[in-house]
């Protein structure tokens, strides 16, 4: 059992490393970065926190594949990973449809690009030579000049029951988005299916009570809702009393799930972290 804890897309930038260096500090086990569009890069944010901790691991949540291609997508996970041994965990997913086709790049079958790109991206990392004509990954004899001596893991990060049981067939590990509880994670786990080793990372909002929340806060937590097809009250967290929310994690993880990353909503993160690492 994990937990991790995300540095919100919505924090500046140049608090990433006090805020690395203060998790690295507690017995808190990831630390989350993302790539949204507009806001900031997965691969830099992973590369900065790794740099400045000893520590936890870093997960990337999550490249969008069409935005990368797979063998500079290897090439930088690859690179991460040897200079960071074992401390790595990548995510990559269909990217958000609306945000895809905004910068071009939107493509006919998400779920083969998707296919392509894990199976490209962890073949290459094992330090094989890829050839592959798909349906749109096209790689011609390709291979990483120094490949790390372990892969990281790359996860698929995807909610869908399609792109689910894609997961299981081709990733090391499923990431599945803020608002997921533990009613949910049971029939997720059936969906994804895979071997005893794929971990499931379950996203999830934190806010405990004494947290201030402003509007920019509530609007991302209603377009959430929006984005999985629920009514707000519906969306399910980590919240109410530190030790209410504790209880809320320990059953996402009794559910089913190997690591749970908490996303803190409100103005003082790390302390609402440091409440909840209490009650745990």
């Amino acid at each position: 059992m994990r937990l991790g804890v995300m540095f919100d897309r919505g924090l500046p930038p140049e608090q990433l490393i006090p805020f690395a260096r203060a998790l690295d500090e507690t017995s808190v086990d990831d630390l989350w970065v993302v790539e949204d569009l507009g806001w900031t890069g997965g691969i830099s944010a992973a590369a900065t926190a790794l740099a400045v901790t000893s520590r936890l691991r870093v997960g990337i949540g999550i490249t969008p594949a069409p935005l990368r291609n797979p063998m500079v997508l290897a090439m930088e996970l690859a690179n991460l990973e040897r200079l960071h041994p074992g401390r790595l965990a990548a995510g990559i997913g269909h990217g958000v449809e609306g945000w895809m086709r905004q910068v071009g790049a939107a493509v006919p079958s998400p779920l083969s690009l998707l296919e392509e790109t894990i199976t490209s991206v962890r073949a290459l990392l094992q330090g094989q030579t890829v050839t592959l004509d798909g349906k749109s990954v096209h790689l011609d004899g390709v291979s990483l000049v120094h490949p790390p001596a372990q892969p990281p893991p790359v996860l698929a990060g995807v909610k869908g029951p399609r792109s689910l049981a894609l997961s299981g067939r081709v990733a090391n590990g499923t990431i599945v988005p803020e608002g997921i509880g533990p009613a949910q994670v049971p029939g997720i786990v059936e969906q994804i299916g895979g071997d005893e080793d794929h971990e499931l990372v379950v996203f999830a909002f934190l806010r405990l009570g004494s947290s201030e929340v402003d509007q920019a806060a509530r609007d991302m937590v209603a377009g959430q809702s929006g984005f999985l097809g629920v009514a707000p009250e519906e969306l399910a967290m980590a919240d109410g009393t530190p030790q209410e929310a504790a209880a809320w994690v320990k059953s996402v993880w009794a559910a089913g799930a190997e690591t749970v990353a908490v996303r803190p909503i409100g103005s003082d993160p790390l302390d609402q972290v440091t409440a909840l690492l209490s009650a745990l």
